[in-house]
């Protein structure tokens, strides 16, 4: 039985965001679907439960989940709370699973602070998820530092513009990798598309075997 993708987008996003890369993956003979969620409105508990309950609607067919930004953290969450038999691979992109100092900083400001929503603070007020050890986790970080992150002078480099490569490095993952990619850039970049699939079909990402490390565009 063929596995699918589900895509799960993050803050004032809609799945629809995923249109590029899901006509992309048809073009390859991947089905694909979007989790849509209310980011701002939902709580964290909400919207993972919501997740589990969509990759359950596959049935007994595997499911691999694809999440950018909140929506990697969101994937993390509902891992922690659920335990779905479905579910295939998983990898997240730009992700601040280990915290995020821009966040941060926003939600000191009290006309900005509402702007994050639920979901997101509660992340990053929580300790880091114990998932299933058998879980397969691939992170992609992106280090183009353009983006609303550019107002934090105090941000970390190497960044995305939005969340830095080290608030990516969560130790549960199985693989990672740093791409020259903005973090809005991901939700389209053939490069990410690449790696993402790469590591759906064999649970790592593709480096050539003399640089391992290296980036790629």
């Amino acid at each position: 039985m063929e596995a699918g993708i589900l895509f799960v987008h993050g803050l004032w996003m809609h799945g629809w965001v995923f249109g590029l890369q899901r006509r992309r993956v048809a073009s390859l003979g991947w089905s694909s679907r979007s989790y849509s969620y209310p980011s701002v409105r939902a709580a964290l508990d909400e919207v993972a439960d919501g997740l589990a309950a969509a990759i359950a609607s596959a049935g007994e067919r595997p499911l691999h989940v694809v999440g950018h930004s909140l929506g990697g953290c969101v994937v993390l969450h509902m891992l922690a709370r659920h335990r779905p038999a479905a579910l295939g691979r998983v990898v997240v992109l730009g992700s601040p699973l280990c915290g995020s100092a821009s966040a941060r900083v926003i939600l000191r400001v009290p006309l900005l602070r509402h702007a994050l929503g639920r979901a997101l603070p509660a992340w990053l007020e929580q300790p880091l998820p114990c998932i299933e050890p058998h879980r397969e986790v691939g992170v992609i970080a992106g280090d183009r530092p353009i983006g609303l992150g550019r107002l934090v002078p105090s941000m970390a480099q190497p960044n995305d513009g939005m969340v830095t490569v080290a608030e990516t490095r969560w130790p549960g993952a199985r693989d990672h990798i740093v791409l020259p990619v903005t973090h809005m850039q991901m939700l389209w970049s053939s490069a990410c598309l690449r790696q993402t699939l790469h590591f759906l079909d064999h649970g790592f990402f593709e480096r050539p075997a003399a640089a391992p490390g290296a980036s790629f565009r």
